[in-house]
């Protein structure tokens, strides 16, 4: 059993405990640290079906449309490569780009969030393309990223000219002493 399986089987035997005890459910929600709502609903099914009424029905939503046998092909066919099944511009395999081959094989239709979650549970996982324009010239991006910092930084004002402020700096000694926060320097 995993860890989780034995820790759930704790908290349902804590549950059953403390409504064994005749703990009020606003009790078990804060020894449980758990919302009210959630113990309420536990107490409910504890009485009306005792200690396996409270015992996990399993994962919940709708069940995988993939049989065991087709799982195992799908994994088969991603571990391929996207270029084996059409896609020979690179190699990275998209949420959209899997539902294509579970379509033509399996004759079964995913969405692109529904791809998502099978491939986590197939230990893929989705991977977005580089998004790179037309028109992009290789040749002109390494030369830029070889060139020297001096060549592509551009002179800027000399640091002695500028200030933060584009009015003109007053001079303290101009400032009259009779305005208010002149005597604050």
């Amino acid at each position: 059993m995993t860890a989780a399986g034995r820790r759930r089987r704790e908290t349902v035997r804590l549950q059953a405990a403390t409504f064994e005890q005749k703990f009020k459910p606003s009790e078990v929600a804060s020894r449980l640290r758990v919302s009210r709502k959630s113990a309420y609903q536990w107490h409910q099914l504890w009485r009306d079906g005792g200690h396996e009424a409270l015992a996990s029905r399993g994962p919940s939503g709708s069940r995988c449309r993939l049989s065991p046998r087709c799982l195992e092909k799908l994994a088969t066919y991603l571990e391929q490569g996207p270029a084996a099944h059409g896609w020979v511009e690179d190699q990275v395999w998209t949420a959209a780009r899997v539902a294509t081959p579970i379509g033509r094989k399996f004759h079964v239709s995913y969405s692109v969030s529904g791809v998502t979650r099978l491939m986590h549970r197939l230990d893929f996982s989705p991977q977005v393309p580089a998004r790179r324009v037309t028109e992009r010239d290789e040749q002109a991006v390494t030369a830029w990223k070889e060139a020297p910092w001096e060549e592509v930084k551009k002179c800027g004002r000399p640091a002695g000219a500028t200030s933060v402020s584009r009015t003109r700096q007053a001079s303290p000694v101009g400032r009259p002493k009779d305005v208010p926060g002149a005597d604050a320097e």
